[in-house]
């Protein structure tokens, strides 16, 4: 049986595996990374059929990275699986509220989620051009009401809460707008994709500097 030992080597032979069992799917070239990413950090290739990419969402995410723009993330989760040093290369910083004190005190008080409470806050910081959604579908619900009232216009949506409950039915909200999108369909994704999704284009992104 082989074994291999060193970290390099062993995403190296990963990607070389995801390539060979990927068959004849072809993606464009700037595309393929994110999904071999994904199936890296799932082990689940229906994630090759399961992303989705609208309006440019690709293009906006890269251009907004670009600028700096902050990233918005429903959980710490995210935050703590994107690459630190690809963030601070490009000086890009992730903030997330849904633990603050004071969120959980008026989400408590309202009687809605921390989720809701912490978007509504992203959204009043004209800094953050990425919201991504690895958790929460009231937050996805909460950003797409936003954007239909025309009070916020989203560089990019990653669009991507797992679960039973309004999960896949927030996803399919994002038909209703207009904004750069990169989703998830369906009951899967998670905070674990969401970090694969931003690191596949901070990446990307430092190869193009």
């Amino acid at each position: 049986m082989e074994y291999i030992n060193n970290p390099r080597e062993i995403e190296e032979r990963s990607f070389e595996i995801i390539t060979a069992e990927m068959g004849d799917k072809v993606f464009p070239e700037a595309i393929a990374p994110m999904v071999k990413r994904i199936i890296h950090t799932t082990a689940d290739f229906e994630y090759a059929d399961l992303l989705e990419i609208l309006n440019n969402g690709y293009e906006s995410g890269i251009e907004a990275l670009k600028q700096g723009k902050k990233i918005y993330a429903d959980t710490r989760m995210i935050q703590v699986g994107v690459n630190k040093k690809a963030l601070a290369d490009h000086g890009i910083e992730i903030v997330n509220f849904v633990h603050d004190a004071d969120v959980a005190a008026e989400a408590k008080k309202r009687g809605v989620t921390r989720s809701t409470v912490s978007m509504e806050r992203a959204l009043k910081d004209d800094s953050v051009g990425i919201f991504a959604i690895g958790n929460a579908p009231t937050a996805l619900y909460t950003l797409i009401e936003q954007v239909k009232l025309g009070n916020a216009k989203p560089a990019l949506i990653i669009g991507a809460p797992i679960g039973f409950v309004g999960a896949a039915e927030s996803k399919e909200a994002l038909d209703q707008i207009d904004s750069p999108i990169i989703r998830i369909n369906g009951r899967k994704g998670g905070s674990p994709v969401v970090a694969a999704i931003l690191n596949a284009m901070l990446y990307q992104l430092g190869r193009e500097w």
